[in-house]
């Protein structure tokens, strides 16, 4: 890690995170190198080594914030409402992830790749956000569904969890893919993020 200041690297590591994001709204994972990456920042690229050695690091990053972005949302949740009926409450998370359209496409990617070239100790702090996603649900879960065993809302956070891995692909289809779909006859009903999950957590709970 570089010598300065703790709110320098932290203002330099958020510079490197942004510009991955913005080229992430027209690029796809594989097109971005570490060099576009640096074209995007007001320091040379050699600089980003300094923070990040890989560009599944800096992904890893981006998602890492994606993360807190939403369980702040999730928090809103928990401290804004004192009772949710079971529909209501499955409004308000599929609006929360329907804000949330970078992290679903994020869960889309092979998060093995990301994952093993990317340091432990960067692994870690991203599982620590995907973790408080999880406890925070738990506890959104215990406190508008109270009539559900503990043993009921682990098997709702691990059915939704893993759904969430499909929610993007089955979402953002390309008229390239729908014209596929309309060729090989298949019928399939589009939906949006918010309908897909409303769907979901109204079944689950």
């Amino acid at each position: 890690m570089p010598k300065g200041s703790p709110e320098r690297t932290a203002s330099r590591k958020e510079e490197i995170i942004n510009a991955c994001e913005k080229l992430y709204q027209t690029m796809s994972f594989k097109d971005i190198t570490l060099k576009e990456i640096g074209n995007e920042t007001s320091f040379s690229r050699p600089t980003i080594y300094n923070y990040y050695r890989t560009k599944e690091e800096i992904f890893l990053a981006l998602f890492e914030r994606e993360y807190a972005r939403w369980n702040e949302e999730l928090n809103n949740i928990l401290r804004d409402n004192e009772k949710l009926t079971g529909e209501q409450l499955a409004e308000k998370l599929a609006s929360s992830l329907a804000n949330r359209k970078q992290l679903l496409k994020l869960l889309a990617m092979n998060n093995y790749d990301m994952e093993a070239n990317s340091r432990p100790e960067l692994l870690t702090s991203f599982k620590v956000a995907y973790g408080e996603s999880m406890k925070i649900v738990r506890r959104i879960l215990t406190k508008f569904c109270p009539e559900k065993s503990e043993r009921e809302i682990r098997e709702i956070i691990y059915v939704f969890f893993p759904f969430m891995f499909g929610i993007y692909p089955y979402t953002a289809v390309t008229d390239k893919q729908k014209d596929a779909m309309k060729q090989a006859n298949v019928d399939y009903v589009y939906q949006s993020i918010f309908e897909i999950t409303n769907n979901c957590l109204r079944k689950l709970l």
